[in-house]
C-alpha cells in the first residue's frame, strides 16, 4: 500500500473502495466515540482544494451576518457592491444562498469559453479573477427566471457582498469568523499561486494529468478554500456540535431538486434509508471532495481526493456505516 498516515484500518477500507483512480486522498470519520483520520499518498499537513464545500462555508457566513444584523432578508447586491443600476444589483442575498437568484452558473462570454478550453487543453485555472473583474462580469449578466439553478457566480458575489457588509474583504472575513474562532489551520482562500502553502497538493485528472491550482480573489466564496484533513474534520465537528458560526445555514428552507433534495444557505439535505443527511460536495480541475453529516446521530464524514473523479457515493456509504456503528 502507498504510505499511510493515521488509522490504517480506515485507510485500507477506502483504498479498497476508491481503487487506483484515487492514489492521493484523505478521510475522516466523526462520531460520539471521536474522530478517526487517515491520509494516503500524502502527509497529514497536505492541503486540498475543497471546491464547492466553500459554498457551505459562505452559507454559514450568510447566516451569521443575518444573526449579527449586518444584512436583512431583503438586502440586495447593489446595496453592498458597486453594481450601479444593472439587473444583478437587485438580486437579494437570500436568493443567492438558495441558488434562486436567476444568475447563471458562470457569465456567458467569449472569455468564459476561452478559459474552459484552456482548462481542458492545458490544465489552466479558469477562475483567476479579481474582485473588480467579478463586479465587471456581474454588470453584464442577464437574469433568468428565478428558480433553483446552481450558480458559482452567485456564491462568489454573495461572499464578497457579506465581506462588504462587515467592512472587510472575504479572506479576512473567513479568518476572523470561521478559521480563527474554530482553530482551523490551515484554512485559507489563496488569491494567487504565490499564496499557496508548501503543503499544497497538485490535483490531477482521472487520467493522471496535472491541473494548475484554482486560485483567485473572486473564487474564494464559491470554491477557493484549501484545507487539510485535520482542519476540515475540526470544521465538521463544529457543525455537529453547533459551535460553528451561522449553523442555521444547515437547516433546509426550500426544495432544490424537487422535494428530494432541499437546501438551506448553501447546504443540501437528502433522506437516505430513513436518515437525513446534510452535505456538500466539491469539484475543481484536479480535486473532488465530500462532507456529510447525520446531525441527529452526531456523525460525519470528510473525504478529500487529489483526483477529479467523484467521491460522493463513497462518502454517503461511509457515513451510513459510521452512523450504524456509532454505539
Amino acid at each position: 500500500m502507498t504510505v499511510v498516515h493515521g488509522d490504517e484500518a480506515l485507510a485500507r477500507t477506502l483504498v479498497g473502495r476508491l481503487g487506483a483512480r484515487h492514489p492521493v486522498f484523505a478521510v475522516a470519520t466523526l462520531s460520539p466515540r471521536g474522530t478517526v483520520m487517515a491520509t494516503v499518498g500524502a502527509p497529514p499537513d497536505a492541503d486540498f482544494e475543497l471546491g464547492s464545500i466553500s459554498k457551505g462555508v459562505t452559507g454559514l457566513l450568510y447566516a451569521d451576518a443575518r444573526e449579527r444584523g449586518e444584512i436583512g432578508p431583503s438586502t440586495t447586491l447593489g446595496e453592498l457592491l458597486p453594481l450601479d443600476a444593472v439587473p444583478a444589483a437587485g438580486v437579494t442575498l437570500a436568493s443567492l444562498g438558495t441558488h434562486r437568484s436567476g444568475l447563471p452558473s458562470v457569465p456567458a462570454s467569449a472569455s468564459t469559453l476561452r478559459r474552459s478550453l484552456a482548462l481542458w487543453l492545458k490544465g489552466a485555472n479558469p477562475y483567476g479573477d479579481t474582485l473588480d473583474e467579478l463586479v465587471t462580469q456581474a454588470r453584464g449578466v442577464r437574469l433568468k427566471r428565478p428558480r433553483p439553478r446552481y450558480s458559482n457566480l452567485g456564491f462568489e458575489l454573495l461572499g464578497h457582498a457579506l465581506a462588504a457588509a462587515a467592512g472587510t474583504d472575504f479572506r479576512t472575513l473567513l479568518q476572523d469568523r470561521v478559521a480563527g474562532p474554530l482553530d482551523l489551520d490551515p484554512w485559507y482562500a489563496p488569491a494567487t499561486p504565490d499564496d499557496l502553502r508548501p503543503g499544497a497538493l497538485v490535483g490531477r485528472t482521472r487520467s493522471g494529468r496535472s491541473r494548475r491550482p484554482w486560485t483567485g480573489e473572486a473564487l474564494g466564496p464559491a470554491g477557493g478554500i484549501r484545507a487539510t484533513i485535520g482542519s476540515t474534520a475540526r470544521f465538521a465537528a463544529a457543525l455537529l456540535d453547533g459551535s460553528a458560526p451561522g449553523v442555521a445555514a444547515l437547516d433546509p428552507v426550500a426544495d432544490f431538486t424537487g422535494p428530494v433534495v432541499r437546501i438551506g444557505a448553501g447546504w443540501l439535505t437528502i433522506e437516505r434509508k430513513g436518515r437525513l443527511v446534510t452535505w456538500h460536495n466539491g469539484g475543481t480541475g484536479g480535486f473532488r471532495t465530500w462532507l456529510g453529516l447525520d446531525r441527529a446521530a452526531g456523525t460525519g464524514v470528510v473525504l478529500l481526493s487529489a483526483t477529479a473523479a467523484s467521491v460522493d457515493q463513497h462518502g454517503f456509504t461511509l457515513l451510513a456505516e459510521v452512523t450504524g456503528e456509532r454505539g
